[in-house]
């Protein structure tokens, strides 16, 4: 998991190196096309393609289509925001999927990770501080990022498993650059991209590939409950990254928000984990413990 937010840092941290010089459209188009090459090599390799046929269904569709706005709400942040400041918003998600969970799945959720829920919300206010001093547009475009992000990783719970995630991700990374694409008239065009700017986003795609890949492994070979807090280790990739290659200093706003919605996060995993636990024992009562 710790390999994985690295690997999502670093692209993040070399896709914002090139915003100044580049459209949205054009880092979707060319980054997704990157990604999905590489993930076309690996799948084919491994097989991930015999059923791609498949890949045609209303939820992964979906699933797409909430990826790609989040896609473009993010992007469109990435150069206006520190990228700390949108590491720590992004912190939010597995708190704005438990809440979506709750809302759309009736998945049970009791008060204490309600008001977790609450003060991971609060701790997002504090770091994009919503007043005339601090607030800009561009924080808002990374909560919507938020809230699409998890309006995906619903979707993804009800995908069949039987599809292979490698099929899935090349799909998704394939439709990303078409959808680039078709956006490049409505950001003002084809902007002349440099080579170092075309070797960036080609080194961001190999980050956001190993990112994937990394996650994957982690979810199926470890405890969701042991693993889950490490998603958290972006953040410290996120201060380092901004610190030496943007001079961006995290104010005591972030600090603060950041440690909140982490504090939030923990502790929502942690009584996922004990409420899974309980179940486990209702389920099995001769299990020991």
């Amino acid at each position: 998991m710790a390999i994985s937010m690295a690997g999502f840092t670093f692209n993040d941290a070399l896709t914002k190196s090139v915003t100044s010089e580049l459209t949205v459209a054009q880092i979707m188009f060319v980054r997704g096309a990157f990604t999905a090459v590489l993930v076309y090599i690996v799948a084919r390799r491994m097989g991930a393609l015999d059923h791609i046929k498949n890949i045609l269904q209303p939820l992964i569709l979906l699933r797409i289509a909430f990826e790609t706005v989040a896609a473009v709400a993010f992007l469109a942040a990435l150069g206006q925001v520190p990228l700390a400041n949108a590491s720590a918003i992004l912190q939010s998600l597995p708190l704005a999927v438990t809440l979506g969970a709750a809302l759309f799945y009736k998945e049970p959720v009791g008060w204490r990770r309600w008001t977790a829920i609450g003060l991971g919300f609060i701790g997002v206010l504090v770091i994009i501080q919503p007043g005339p001093e601090g607030f800009t547009l561009a924080s808002l475009y990374i909560v919507f990022c938020v809230i699409t992000a998890a309006g995906r990783d619903l979707v993804t719970r009800r995908i069949d498993p039987s599809i292979s995630s490698l099929s899935v991700t090349l799909f998704t990374a394939a439709s990303i650059s078409f959808a680039g694409l078709l956006l490049i008239p409505v950001f003002g065009g084809w902007q002349p991209m440099s080579g170092s700017a075309l070797g960036k986003l080609a080194f961001a795609s190999i980050f956001l590939f190993a990112g994937y890949q990394a996650i994957i492994m982690a979810m199926r070979t470890g405890e969701i409950s042991f693993i889950a807090p490490f998603r958290y280790t972006s953040l410290l990739w996120a201060v380092l990254l901004g610190m030496l290659f943007f001079g961006e200093v995290p104010d005591v706003w972030m600090i603060v928000g950041a440690t909140i919605v982490i504090g939030s996060g923990l502790y929502t995993f942690y009584r996922e984990s004990k409420r899974k636990a309980a179940l486990a024992r209702r389920a099995d009562p001769a299990s020991p413990g």
